[in-house]
């Protein structure tokens, strides 16, 4: 086999940057057959410690303070964009004008039209891009998603999914950039919901039309007076300072395909951690899966059984890519392991050139439902969710 060497860059060494630098790591283990031989370059974070880790710790041949430097690196190939997000923005336009492939974290800006200039200008680069849309990867989700194309649900009428968590549900916890109109945009709307609005479209069809409602729980929050690393490491003072987005979301949804939906998200829930859960109901069967479960589906298929009801199935070998990391049900996958077919997914799109990972315009479309979700939630009426172009792989065979 011809190995193809794939210079990495990494922009933004929080969590998720190290998170990505790990699944870059794992595809020489995990996916030899894609034939990649993919070496840690570069990093760019501003903070000297992230700098030193990045040598010392994860890899990485150098170490820079400006992601221009980076993208100027003969040597890096593609990107990973793991900033906030309010450098999304600028750092992908810049990626793109670079003529480098990169992996963004979602939401991928702060509004539909920064995600548009992002797709389009990906788009004109003719590059393949990818983005964290990670829950799509679960072996339960991708099988989920075979039984539906299947018609084992027989024809489906409805979805609901919900994202509740906690993550923010501390009066105290600091006043961060995530809580700011201009540098996050909306808020649980796009930090969860869109994540909720790429797992209805990529199991069930295109988001047409929505209508919803919005709330801010905790409208003050206390002001940083030392930054941290995503939701830790930070010091707050005891002045407050005013939260800009919303809290909570409740959605409902049509599709262009005629089901209906129900959307609902919480950042400030006192009670579930990470509840993330989407169900599937069709005039033959119905199925669930739920992310504090992932390793589990519940199915239900077929109608007047004499033990009517769920049946709870352990994701084993014969769920899409389980047996490239666990050798039999029960044994669990992770988070990261997600992560890792999400890297695979992009490094292959790249040596192939065909969109397999979800593209800039499955971000764009994201955001589009996410952009008329709060206007929505500001008239009170049903807005249209506007397509997009560009390759979408929610809806690909």
């Amino acid at each position: 086999m011809t190995k193809k060497t794939l210079g990495v860059g990494v922009i933004g060494l929080g969590w998720m940057g190290r998170l990505h630098t790990r699944s870059y790591t794992r595809l020489r283990e995990y996916f030899p057959a894609l034939g990649a031989e993919v070496t840690l370059v570069a990093a760019a974070d501003p903070a000297e410690q992230n700098q030193r880790d990045a040598t010392e710790r994860l890899g990485f041949a150098r170490a820079y303070t400006d992601y221009r430097e980076l993208l100027a690196d003969p040597q890096v190939d593609v990107v990973s964009i793991c900033s906030p997000n309010f450098l999304h923005h600028e750092i992908a336009l810049a990626a793109a004008a670079a003529g480098k492939p990169f992996w963004i974290e979602k939401p991928m800006g702060v509004s539909a039209t920064q995600s548009a200039e992002i797709a389009r200008a990906a788009a004109q680069a003719h590059l393949v891009t990818s983005v964290g849309f990670n829950y799509r990867h679960t072996p339960a989700v991708e099988m989920a998603r075979q039984l539906i194309r299947e018609g084992r649900l027989g024809r489906v009428t409805n979805a609901r999914c919900w994202l509740i968590a906690d993550y923010a549900s501390s009066p105290v916890g600091p006043l961060t950039w995530r809580y700011s109109r201009e540098q996050a945009g909306a808020g649980v709307v796009g930090d969860l919901m869109s994540h909720g609005a790429d797992l209805v479209q990529y199991l069930c069809g295109r988001i047409g039309e929505v209508t919803a409602s919005t709330g801010t729980f905790i409208p003050e929050r206390p002001i940083p007076t030392k930054m941290g690393i995503g939701h830790g490491g930070w010091e707050i003072s005891d002045e407050l300072g005013p939260v800009e987005n919303e809290d909570y979301v409740a959605m409902l949804a049509r599709l262009d395909n005629g089901i209906l939906a129900t959307l609902e998200s919480s950042r400030v829930a006192v009670g579930p951690r990470a509840e993330y859960v989407i169900e599937v109901y069709g005039t033959e069967g119905s199925l669930r899966w739920n992310f504090e479960r992932l390793n589990e589906l519940e199915v239900c298929l077929g109608r007047d059984n004499e033990f009517q009801g769920y049946t709870r199935v352990m994701a084993g070998p014969s769920f899409p890519e389980f047996a490239t990391f666990q050798p039999g049900a029960g044994t669990s996958m992770g988070f990261d392991d997600m992560k890792a077919v999400e890297a695979a997914r992009f490094v292959e799109s790249v040596l192939t050139g065909r969109q397999l990972a979800p593209s800039a315009a499955d971000a764009w479309a994201a955001a589009n439902v996410d952009e008329a979700t709060v206007a929505s939630a500001a008239d009170g009426t049903w807005h249209r969710v506007e397509p997009v172009e560009g390759p979408t792989t929610y809806d690909a065979n």
